[in-house]
């Protein structure tokens, strides 16, 4: 698993899937090229999430794609998953590299520079920095929502760890976080709500990759 290779990044949210679960989105994102899928499902239960997780880890072992969970480093061992994302507010970076082993993926949110070079310092793998555009997926303080490029750029100075931008980003705002530094992008509802997610899915690739 090469991190510095991750382009497309997708998070999932089956609230916002038009009806479609978060396994078929999931599946139509692998057609389209998605690089690595992070289960987040926020108002699931946690047996929901257990058993949505157990059906994406099947899909993404077949396509060779990483899986990670978003939060919970209990649930990322429970399904078998490749690692974990913890938000500032989660549990330690050295926590979660304790329950899951060293060769886990271990990626930290941050929306500034002090924040990704504390994840660097603790161990993290990768930074999920934003919300580069404003998001409304979940809630972010003022000072945290809509950062700008200009800050991913900071930050992929900063740190020598691959920087993926996330929050209100598509295939057509994704290139200027891609210029900014960003190893990649990470989405949401550009992904889950769009009508195709598979056509949705490449259109974002191409977007990051030209």
């Amino acid at each position: 698993m090469n991190i510095n290779e991750w382009r497309t990044y997708l998070v999932t949210a089956e609230r916002r899937s038009a009806g479609r679960t978060t396994p078929d989105v999931v599946a139509a994102a692998l057609e389209g090229g998605i690089d690595v899928v992070q289960l987040r499902d926020k108002g699931s239960t946690d047996r929901e999430r257990y058993e949505t997780g157990v059906q994406l880890r099947e899909l993404t072992a077949e396509a060779g794609v990483p899986l990670v969970v978003n939060d919970r480093i209990d649930l990322a061992a429970a399904v078998d998953a490749d690692g974990v994302h913890l938000g500032q507010s989660d549990l330690p970076v050295e926590v979660a590299r304790e329950q899951l082993g060293e060769e886990a993926v271990v990626g930290v949110s941050a929306s500034t520079v002090e924040q990704a070079t504390a994840a660097e310092a603790a161990g993290a793998d990768y930074l999920g920095v934003g919300a580069v555009y404003g998001t409304d997926s979940k809630d972010v303080s003022g000072d945290r929502n809509g950062i700008g490029t200009e800050r991913i750029a900071a930050v992929a100075d900063a740190v020598e760890i691959p920087v993926i931008g996330i929050g209100g980003i598509d295939a057509a705002n994704a290139a200027p976080v891609v210029e900014a530094g960003a190893t990649g992008v990470a989405a949401l509802s550009a992904i889950t709500a769009a009508e195709d997610p598979e056509a949705a899915t490449a259109a974002l690739r191409d977007a990051v990759t030209e």
